[in-house]
C-alpha cells in the first residue's frame, strides 16, 4: 500500500461558511482548492448556518484541539409560535401556538431570568453528536430517539435586539462551546408558554477570530500556522531549547502565562507547551517542523 505523502501546505483558514453546505462539504472543497488532503475544522456549523469556521491545513490540524473549545458568538432570529422537528426553519412544523401577545420586554425578562449564566441543555436529536458511534441526526432520520445527557453550559451574554416583524426576534448570543442556539430558541418558546424555532443562524466569532477576518470559500486566505495559536504566550526557542523540544523534553517554566507556543526565529511553530503538575513546562504538541 502506497504511503500517503506528507502535507506540504500548512496554515489556518478562517472561512465564512455559506448556507446550504455541511462543515465537511467545506473541507472537501478546500482539499481540492488547496491540493492538500490533511485538512480539518474546529467546531461544526449546521448546514443552514453561515459564518466563521476555523479550518486547519497540514500540520495545523494538530492545533485544532486548542480552538474547538473556544467561546462562540452567534446572531439569529427566533420565530415565535411554531415548533419544528429540527428546532430550526429546515424542519417540518410539529406544533403551533398563538403568541401574538408576547412583547419584547417579556422576552428580555425570560431570557435574563433563565438563559444567562450557567445553564443545562440537552443536545437536540438533529445534531452531529455521536451515541455508540452513530451520529444523532442519522438516528433521527430513522425515527429513533435516544436518551441524551444534559450538558452544563455558560451563556456569557444574550442580547434580545429587536422584533423586526411580528413574532420574530433578533438575538445575539455569546456562549461556551457546545451550545445549541436551536435548543435555546425552542426552550425560550416553551418558557414563554408556547413554541419557537430558530432561523438565519450566523456565527460571528470563535474566540478572537471575527467574521471580519473570514474569507469566502471561493477565495480563501491561508494564514501562517502561528495565527491558530495567536492568543498563547509566544516564546522564541534557543538552539538548546530546540534540541529539547525535538526530544520531547520538559523545560523550565516561562515568565508568561501558560500555555506557550514555542517558535523559531522565522515564527514557525515548533511546539505547544503546557504547565506540568511539577510546575515545569511540558510538551502537549510537538510539530513536525521541530523534528525534521
Amino acid at each position: 500500500m502506497a504511503r500517503r505523502r506528507p502535507p506540504t501546505r500548512h496554515g489556518l483558514v478562517i472561512v465564512d461558511k455559506p448556507s446550504g453546505m455541511t462543515s465537511h462539504d467545506v473541507i472537501n472543497v478546500l482539499r481540492k482548492q488547496l491540493g492538500e488532503r490533511r485538512i480539518g475544522h474546529a467546531g461544526t456549523l449546521d448546514p443552514d448556518a453561515t459564518g466563521v469556521l476555523l479550518v486547519g491545513v497540514g500540520y495545523v490540524t494538530r492545533l485544532l484541539i486548542f480552538l474547538s473549545g473556544l467561546d462562540k458568538t452567534y446572531t439569529g432570529q427566533i420565530v415565535l409560535g411554531t415548533a419544528t422537528s429540527t428546532l430550526d426553519s429546515s424542519g417540518t412544523v410539529t406544533a403551533t401556538h398563538d403568541m401574538s401577545g408576547v412583547t419584547i420586554d417579556e422576552i428580555k425578562r425570560v431570557v435574563a431570568e433563565k438563559f444567562v449564566g450557567e445553564i443545562k441543555q440537552t443536545p437536540p436529536m438533529v445534531s452531529a453528536l455521536k451515541v455508540d458511534g452513530v451520529r444523532l441526526h442519522e438516528l433521527a432520520r430513522q425515527g429513533i430517539e435516544v436518551e441524551r445527557d444534559e450538558r452544563n453550559l455558560t451563556i456569557y451574554d444574550f442580547k434580545v435586539l429587536a422584533m423586526p416583524e411580528p413574532g420574530v426576534v433578533d438575538i445575539e448570543v455569546r456562549c461556551s462551546s457546545g451550545t445549541y442556539i436551536r435548543s435555546l430558541a425552542d426552550d425560550i418558546g416553551r418558557a414563554l408558554g408556547g413554541s419557537a424555532h430558530l432561523r438565519n443562524l450566523r456565527r460571528t466569532a470563535v474566540g478572537t477570530f471575527m467574521q471580519s477576518e473570514a474569507s469566502p470559500l471561493d477565495a480563501v486566505v491561508v494564514h501562517e500556522p502561528v495565527t491558530a495559536v495567536r492568543t498563547m504566550s509566544r516564546v522564541v526557542a534557543s538552539d538548546e531549547m530546540k534540541l529539547m523540544i525535538k526530544n520531547g523534553r520538559e523545560l523550565e517554566n516561562f515568565d508568561s502565562p501558560a500555555p506557550w507556543v514555542l517558535v523559531d526565529e522565522t515564527n514557525a511553530v515548533l511546539a505547544i507547551y503546557v504547565q506540568s503538575a511539577m510546575g515545569r513546562a511540558k510538551p502537549s504538541v510537538v510539530m513536525a517542523t521541530a523534528v525534521s
